[in-house]
């Protein structure tokens, strides 16, 4: 393989900006938010600068909130929240990205740039768009 070659990062498969929510909303309005956009994951929002972003995940939601018949208006995100978030850098080659995600049995990470959040990613579409490279 050439030593220039190019690969293929990170911030390639971020496709759109990122959900947030606020760690006080109720799993009823996450559920909502997540029906109307089609989505799996929320990124739950830092409080302050020095805080860390938190990963909402449906099935999380299955799992913790649904499975044992809690009230959805009566969750908080921050109850049901995985925090820290995954990350990985958006610099990041995909190959190793999906590795490291494997490794951990992610299906979900937040993307940052430095400390600033670039998106999510699965690593559906990531092993999808790695096969197509």
């Amino acid at each position: 393989m050439e030593p220039n070659a190019t690969f293929q990062r990170v911030y390639d498969v971020v496709q759109r900006e990122p959900v947030l929510i606020d760690g006080m909303s109720s799993i009823r309005e996450a559920l909502d938010i997540m029906q109307a956009q089609k989505l799996s994951a929320l990124v739950v929002k830092r409080r302050d600068a020095s805080d860390e972003y938190g990963l909402l995940l449906l099935t999380e939601i299955a799992r913790m909130v649904l499975s044992n018949n809690r009230s959805l208006e009566r969750t908080n995100v921050y109850e049901v929240m995985i925090k820290p978030a995954p990350s990985i850098g958006a610099e990041m080659a995909i190959k190793y990205a999906i590795r490291h995600m494997a490794r951990f049995q992610l299906t979900h990470c937040v993307v940052l740039n430095g400390r600033e959040l670039s998106g999510v990613v699965t690593l559906n579409e990531m092993a999808l768009v790695f096969r197509e490279s």
